[in-house]
Formats: C-alpha cells, sequence, structure tokens
C-alpha cells in the first residue's frame, strides 16, 4: 500500500466525503435500503467519491432481540446486496449485521456494484442503555482501505472513543481519513463531548476523522445527527444539522494530513507504540479513485451550536414524532388539565405530529379549579387542537357511592384521590380504543423518581413525553416555547400557579413534595449520580428532606417499571438507563 509518509506521491489528492445522515427505523429493511438508495443517488449528484451512513443504517438500531432472529439476520444481508447492486461510482461505507459463524456489528465496503471489504467493530459498549455483548461478538481487525491511494480507516461507534483503539492504529498504518459509522443517542450536553473527543482524536493520530451520526427516536432513545468532519488540526470542517436528516459534505486535501505529520514528532512515538497492538492489522486494495473532474460547488454550512434548552425541546419534538409514526399512529390525545405539565406535552405534541393531529380532554372534577378549566381552553385555543369537555365527576359519584358500604368507617385518602386518576386513565384510554389515538402521558421525571404519579391513571397511555424531564426544566421548557411563535401559548397563569394535582381541596405538589427547586438537586445527585444519602448531606443539603427523597425514590420501583415508555434527555433516564431490582432491600 503507498502510505501517506511516502513523499513520492507528488499531486494534492482532494477527496469528497458525504456524510448521509438518515432516520432508520428497527427492523424496516425495505425502507431503510430506500432511504440509504436515495442518499447514494444525492451524494452522486453532489459529486461525492465517498459516502457513510450510520451504524446498523440497514437494520436500525438498536435492533435488540432482532438479532437473535436467524430470518432477520439474513433479510438483512439481502438488503444489503440490493444496495450494493445500485452502487456505481462513489465508495460507500454502510452498517450493517454481518454473521461468519457468530453475529457481528459491521460496516460494508461498497464500490462498483460488489461487497470490497467488511470491517468488524471493536469495542461493544456494554453499559447505560447498551446491551451489544449479548449480541455480538467484538472484531479483531483494523484493516487500512487504499482508495486510490488513499489511506482510509473504517470504525463503528464506540472504536473511537478509546484512545490508541482501531483508528489509532489504522493512522498509524497509513490512514489518512478515519471513516466512523455511529448511533450515538442524545443525552444533554452529549453534543459538546461529542465533538471535543472528535478533535481530539484528529489531533492525537493527525488524520482527518468523518464521523456520520443516525438521527430520530427508537423507544426510549433519540438519536441527534450532528454528524462531523474534522480536519487533522481539529477544526471543524462541516457539521450536520442537530434532529434532522442531513447530507453532510466536504472536500478533504488529504495532502494535508502528510504535511502536519513532518511537524508533529508525537507521531513518530505514536507509530512505533502502536506497533505493539493485538489487534490484527490488515491493507485492503481498492479500486483507485478518482477524485477528480468538475464537481458542483459546495455551499458553506455555518455550524450554529443551539442553546441547551432549545436542544431539549427539539430532542422531545423528534422523539415523539418517531415513536408516534413508527408505531402506526396518526393521533394522539392528552388529558389537558391546564397545568403546566400536559400544557408542555401539548406544545411538544403540536410540533411534532401539527395540531389537526392532536385531541386534548378536559375532565373536570369537584376538586377542579375554574382557572384550569379556562387555562385548558386557552392552551388548546391557542395552539388550535380539539379540545374534550368530559366531566368525570358522574363516575366519581358512582364509584364512591359502589365502594361507600365496603369503606364504612374509614376516612377519605389517598385511595378516593387515586380514584379519580383512574378514571381519567379510564376516559383516555376509551378513546384511544376507540378512534386508535395514542395517549400521551403528562408525568415528569421528579414525580416518577417519587411515586408522585397513580398506576393505572395518569401513569396510563403509550408514551411518557416528559419522563426523565424534571420539573424545574419543564418551567425552562415552557419559556422557551412561549417564545417561539408570534405570541406565547402557555398563559402565565399556568406558569405561575402552584402546581397542584386538584383531587382533594386546596391541594399543592408542595404539600407532599419539598418544593421543585430542592427535590430536582437531590434526583440528579442520588439517581443520575449515585450518590449516597450521607454523600448528598455532606454536600449541603439538609438531611431530613434527602432522607425522605432517597425513601420515596427507592419504594416507588415498582411503579416505574409499569410505566409507558419516554425519552431519554439525561445522562441517566429511569427504565432501560437505570435498573435496580424492586425487591430490595438495601437503601441508602
Amino acid at each position: 500500500m503507498q502510505r501517506i509518509s511516502d513523499p513520492s506521491r507528488q499531486q494534492a489528492l482532494s477527496v469528497r466525503v458525504a456524510l448521509a445522515q438518515i432516520n432508520s427505523t428497527v427492523g424496516d429493511l425495505d425502507g431503510n435500503t430506500a432511504r440509504i438508495i436515495e442518499f447514494i443517488d444525492k451524494s452522486v449528484v453532489q459529486g461525492a467519491d465517498i459516502v457513510v451512513f450510520p451504524e446498523l443504517a440497514v437494520s436500525g438500531y438498536p435492533p435488540e432481540d432482532l438479532l437473535l432472529r436467524p430470518r432477520f439476520i439474513k433479510e438483512n444481508q439481502s438488503a444489503l446486496r440490493r444496495i450494493a447492486e445500485h452502487t456505481h461510482g462513489p465508495l460507500v461505507v454502510v452498517g450493517f449485521v454481518d454473521s461468519d459463524a457468530d453475529v457481528y456489528n459491521a460496516a460494508a465496503i461498497i464500490q462498483n456494484g460488489s461487497i470490497a471489504g467488511i470491517y468488524h467493530k471493536v469495542f461493544l459498549p456494554n453499559y447505560g442503555v447498551f446491551d451489544e455483548n449479548r449480541y455480538f461478538r467484538a472484531g479483531h481487525q483494523c484493516p487500512v482501505f487504499n482508495f486510490g491511494g488513499i489511506g482510509i480507516g473504517i470504525t463503528i461507534c464506540e472504536d473511537i472513543w478509546y484512545e490508541g483503539g482501531p483508528a489509532s492504529i489504522q493512522a498509524a498504518h497509513g490512514a489518512e481519513i478515519i471513516l466512523n459509522l455511529s448511533a450515538s443517542p442524545y443525552h444533554r450536553g452529549k453534543g459538546d463531548s461529542r465533538r471535543q473527543m472528535l478533535a481530539t482524536r484528529a489531533r492525537d493520530n493527525v488524520c482527518v476523522f468523518a464521523m456520520c451520526n443516525l438521527v430520530g427516536g427508537q423507544d426510549e432513545l433519540v438519536f441527534d445527527g450532528e454528524s462531523m468532519i474534522v480536519d487533522e488540526q481539529g477544526v471543524m470542517l462541516a457539521a450536520g444539522k442537530p434532529f434532522e436528516e442531513d447530507l453532510v459534505l466536504a472536500d478533504l486535501q488529504v495532502e494535508s494530513v502528510f504535511r502536519a505529520r513532518l511537524h508533529d514528532p508525537r507521531w513518530r512515538k505514536t507509530e512505533t507504540f502502536l506497533l505493539g497492538q493485538t489487534l490484527e492489522r490488515t491493507e485492503v486494495l481498492l479500486d483507485p479513485a478518482s477524485c477528480g473532474g468538475v464537481k458542483p460547488p459546495l455551499e458553506p454550512r455555518p455550524n450554529l451550536p443551539i442553546d441547551t434548552i432549545e436542544e431539549v425541546y427539539k430532542a422531545l419534538v423528534l422523539g415523539t414524532a418517531d415513536y408516534v409514526r413508527k408505531n402506526g399512529f396518526r393521533e394522539v390525545v392528552i388529558g389537558l388539565s391546564g397545568g403546566i405539565d400536559s400544557s408542555l406535552v401539548a406544545c411538544i405534541a403540536c410540533d411534532a405530529m401539527g395540531p389537526q393531529n392532536v385531541v386534548g380532554v378536559c375532565m373536570p372534577s369537584r376538586f377542579t379549579a375554574d382557572q384550569s378549566i379556562e387555562d385548558a381552553q386557552s392552551i388548546a385555543g391557542n395552539l388550535g387542537i380539539r379540545l374534550l369537555d368530559i366531566p368525570m365527576e358522574p363516575a366519581y359519584t358512582a364509584f364512591l357511592n359502589m365502594l361507600e358500604s365496603a369503606f364504612s368507617g374509614r376516612q377519605p385518602d389517598s385511595t378516593e384521590e387515586n380514584l379519580q386518576a383512574r378514571i381519567r386513565g379510564t376516559i383516555l384510554m376509551s378513546f384511544s380504543n376507540k378512534f386508535r389515538w395514542l395517549v400521551l402521558t403528562t408525568g415528569n421525571k421528579s414525580e416518577m423518581a417519587t411515586g408522585y404519579t397513580t398506576l393505572y391513571g395518569d401513569m396510563a397511555g403509550g408514551f411518557a413525553v416528559l419522563k426523565d424531564v424534571p420539573k424545574t426544566l419543564v418551567y425552562q421548557l415552557a419559556h422557551h416555547r412561549n417564545t417561539l411563535g408570534p405570541k406565547p401559548v402557555i398563559p402565565q397563569s399556568v406558569i405561575r400557579r402552584p402546581p397542584s394535582a386538584e383531587l382533594r381541596p386546596n391541594q399543592k405538589d408542595s404539600d407532599s413534595l419539598p418544593p421543585y427547586d430542592v427535590l430536582d438537586p437531590i434526583l440528579r445527585l442520588y439517581v443520575e449520580d449515585d450518590r449516597s444519602v450521607a454523600q448528598i448531606i455532606a454536600l449541603g443539603h439538609d438531611a431530613g428532606t434527602v432522607e425522605r427523597t432517597a425513601q420515596l425514590v427507592d419504594r416507588s420501583e415498582y411503579k416505574r417499571r409499569q410505566a409507558p415508555p419516554g425519552i431519554k434527555i439525561t445522562t441517566r433516564a429511569f427504565g432501560r438507563d437505570r435498573r435496580l431490582p424492586i425487591t430490595n432491600s438495601f437503601h441508602g
């Protein structure tokens, strides 16, 4: 292979790379294949020499236990062959599921109608939301592909998060461009850490890095896209749009890598060190790249970072839209109480589905304030959604009469409060059954954490939009949404009024929980950071409040196991990200 370190290569080589940031659907092999072919054709029109797709773009990510079905693996490979037959011109790199005595998370290198090479992911993540060791065997080869004199390394997602990993071995053996296929899920602040990591890898390896990241929602996960191409100095050359499909293009001057390496003495030490690595290093010769001719000019792509609150809001909109759409629903229904949570969910649903596909249901009881009804009507009017008025009082009275003799001698308590929530849940699920509307629940992370929610009541539904959104963040998102249109849609009366479930006279959340600005920092430390009670108290939080909060979290695990899926936006969400036993005698 002609190495970049070979000074005999005189001509400056330029290659146009396209990152096809697409929204795949798990299991939709035909739909994903059509999307991949569509983006190959778009890339050809743009003069791309190399086209890169996300990790497991053919199968969708994560395919989970579909990987235990041989037919699924076989059909994913058939889909790859259809993609290969369509590929003529550019080099195409696409993620798929490979099988060779075992199953691999793989990237296919396709050229001129055939598969020219395959790379198997080396580092399989098995933490947080990831379970790749359950399904895949790790790869052990680090090939470098000679593409007309240009050294190209292929890696998959986790492979580049490790210093001295496959990318470093490939760079040390001739790779000037590292292509990375990713399905890196979103959480708040993830984009910044991803950009810093990629710039560090590029500088350390004196190599161009191009990472194509998946975009779209898949159950609890949202993939934010933001694919990136950085040069050997770690400078951003092009970036994908956040939370939407995109085709990211850049012209790479590979001779600049050679010049940079001549001036970087670290490079010689790095190469010597990596010669001792145990991973196999191979070289694969591809047909020479044309990398020439007249190409359409590329439009400037300003990389404009977005505010973190806007980022979270976009993630919630995309996650909701894709969950509804990919599961075959067209309309959603929300219990619209006039409170801050249901108001925000209604806004997200309208931005995700369009107001014509959102139905609100107002279900007042004897404890519902007139202001709450007026606010629900205002929200519905401002958003332009249908609002159904279904008073729950007749059903509540009937239940109380029915249970009166059985409850004789006992004072009203949370039983009667939860009964109202469960009647509301029954009403919403009845609309879902009758009209095939997906019920969006409105509870937030603070409530889910402390169990301030009712099983088979306000937890009843198909998708929990705010499941990972703390209450204090709910207010920030509401303020943000009010800045997006010509006028605010969430009335100030909703934002200013103390939150209440309105299940008994003059009820307020603060009757049962600490103030949210006190509660949420404790929950973050206990739930997301796994700090002990003693450690949280040592940080200055009130001991009684911390102890009570931890007790509420611990004894509510059984409720969370029965909650609908919801969008992950923090570093540690309830569900697949945080797994504690329900039967558990260890606390604190």
